[in-house]
This record gives structure tokens, sequence and C-alpha cells, in this order.
């Protein structure tokens, strides 16, 4: 049965990619909120949205002008910005091929961890006020991401899982019905999920994760590739700031599910990222990256994580690194052994 639904949901648009965008709670590997700020953004989303919109454009003779679909009033402006004579002419974008999904980083964390929303227990009032604050928090953060898509004329939709229905049982995922999503997409819309507050038939909520929901969306749709973007060019052998870290250039997933490290080569290197990554993996969580990378490249799906804002974001985005990944290229990409 559960085959059969997944093709009965299969979007008739191929999808071309899922970006996700890394926002951990401690700040380390934030990709669009602010480090040591509650609930800040970062100026990143608007390059971050930039750079979507390139990827996403069909025509090379498109005139540049964009032509934003955020109608409503912002702070610090005096009108919205609408002309309607604009759309006659404007060229559409490749956006049916798009899923966004991002985290909450600095925005729901400190709710959930506040009332202990991923432990559950909705009969405690402090339980059920902080799954209600933490949502507040997190569809906050969703809204304006959709907003910052829009502006660059990027045909975004905020779904939220709660709202899609989505339940875990024991913190693990028991329904997720992608047809929503996969409407949203032959529709010409841009999904834009995140970590949410969901029902738990167990415990009576949880916290669902990006990271879960990338690789849910991921085996249900079937994208061409993943790109995770981060603060940092990529995994590397220890943490990032320690002298002499080494970028992974590509990790190598075999079918058991664990991965070795094919470039750089170095002796015995397979122990020491795994040594490394474990011992800060409680600050930075890149371990719960790398594995739910690895489980996506399984599916015989490429995954790049790579630095946001930068060249060599915009051009993981774009698809230049399906057939070959250029020495210039700086990035991790992570591969099933075939």
């Amino acid at each position: 049965m559960e085959d059969e639904n997944q093709r009965q949901f299969q979007p008739t648009k191929p999808i071309r990619c899922i970006v996700k965008l890394v926002d951990l709670s401690n700040g380390r590997g934030a990709a669009i909120t602010l480090k040591n700020d509650f609930e800040r953004i970062s100026e990143k989303l608007e390059i971050v949205s930039q750079q979507l919109r390139q990827a996403m454009t069909v025509s090379t003779t498109s005139s540049g002008k964009v032509h934003g679909m955020d109608w409503s009033k912002r702070p610090g402006f005096e009108e919205t910005s609408c002309v309607v004579d604009d759309f006659s002419f404007q060229q559409d974008l490749h956006s049916s091929h798009f899923i966004v999904v991002h985290g909450a980083g600095s925005f729901g964390h400190f709710q959930a961890s506040k009332s202990g929303v991923h432990k559950g227990g909705l009969n405690q009032p402090l339980v059920k006020a902080g799954f209600v604050a933490t949502r507040i928090s997190v569809t906050s953060l969703n809204l304006e991401i959709v907003r910052a898509l829009a502006r660059e004329g990027v045909p975004s939709i905020g779904m939220s899982p709660f709202a899609c229905g989505w339940l875990t049982c024991e913190k693990n995922m028991a329904s997720a019905d992608v047809s929503m999503v996969a409407k949203a997409i032959d529709s010409g819309f841009v999904p834009v999920l995140h970590g949410d507050a969901v029902l738990d038939t167990s415990q009576g909520c949880t916290i669902l994760s990006g990271d879960v929901i990338i690789r849910h969306l991921a085996e249900q749709l079937k994208p061409k590739f993943v790109v995770f973007l981060t603060d940092v060019l990529g995994v590397y052998d220890r943490p990032p700031t320690e002298p002499n870290a080494v970028l992974l250039r590509e990790i190598e997933v075999h079918e058991d599910g664990k991965w070795s490290v094919v470039k750089p080569t170095f002796e015995n290197l397979n122990k020491q990222v795994e040594f490394n990554v474990a011992a800060h993996d409680t600050t930075g969580g890149m371990v719960t990256k790398i594995s739910e990378a690895a489980m996506i490249a399984k599916l015989g799906i490429d995954v790049y994580i790579v630095q946001v804002a930068t060249s060599h974001s915009l051009r993981a985005l774009s698809g230049e690194l399906k057939d070959n990944i250029p020495e210039d290229w700086l990035g991790t990409v992570i591969r099933f052994q075939r």
C-alpha cells in the first residue's frame, strides 16, 4: 500500500533539487540565522534567495528585472511594490524543480528546550504552552524565508509539517503524506518546509527535525541532487576552527551505510574523522548531518555540502556538479558507491 501511495502522489514534473538551509541551535553551521542573537535572521538570506532565483531561471535572455511577489507591507517601507503589467512578459522560472527545507536555528529551539516539547506530555500545561510558542517561532522564520524568496520573484509557499498532518510515533516518522507538496510543485510553486513541533501518537508531541524531513522528501520524490547550505566550506576532518583542519572533498557511502573519504587521501584518515566528528557533535551536530546525507546518498542521490552565499553554492544549486566536480570547487560531495 505504501508503494501504491508513493506512486499516486509523485509529481508529474521531475524534482531537480532539494535545498537544505542548515541551522543548528548553537549557531555553528547556521546558514540563515545569526549565531548568538535570539530570533535574528542573517543578511545571507537575501543572497541565498538571489542564488536560488538564478539557479531556477530557464532563459538566458531575461532582462534581469525581478518582479517581486511579496506585496505585504514591510517595516521601514512606506509602500508595497506591485506593478501588475510587469507580469505580462515575465520569464517563468524552473520553480517546479526545487524544494526548500530549513531548520530552526535561533528560532524555536529556546521555546522547545525550555518546555520539553521534544519529550512529549501535552497534558502538562508547560509542554502545551511550549508547543504553541515553538510553532509561533518556527513559522515566523518560515514566513520570513518565504517572503525573501518571493521578493526575488520565486513563487514560494510555506508548508508546515504540522499543518500537513505529519505525525511521529516514538519520535520516528509515522505518517507524512507528501501529496500537498507534490501538488504544489505541479502547480509551479516552490514548497518551503521547516522543522516543526508535531503530534506524536506515542508520547503526545515531539520535534520533527529538518534533517528527517529532507530525507523523507528525498525518498518519496527522488530529486536529481540535494544541496546542504551551511556557514563553512563543507565537512572537515575536525572542527574547522582548529589548526590544520582538512576539508573533505568527497565521501563515499557503502551499501552497509558506512562511509569512507575518497578525497583527499590520507593514511588512517577515516578513524581520525570519526573520532573528531563524534567529539564535537554535541555542539556542532555535524555527525547527524553526515548520517542523514549518507542515507540520502544511498538512494543514488548526490549530496553537496557547501558554504552558503558563495560562488561554490551557486554552482551546486545550478546543477554544474552533477557529472563532474571541478578542482576549483570547494565543498563536500557525498555519493553512493556505484
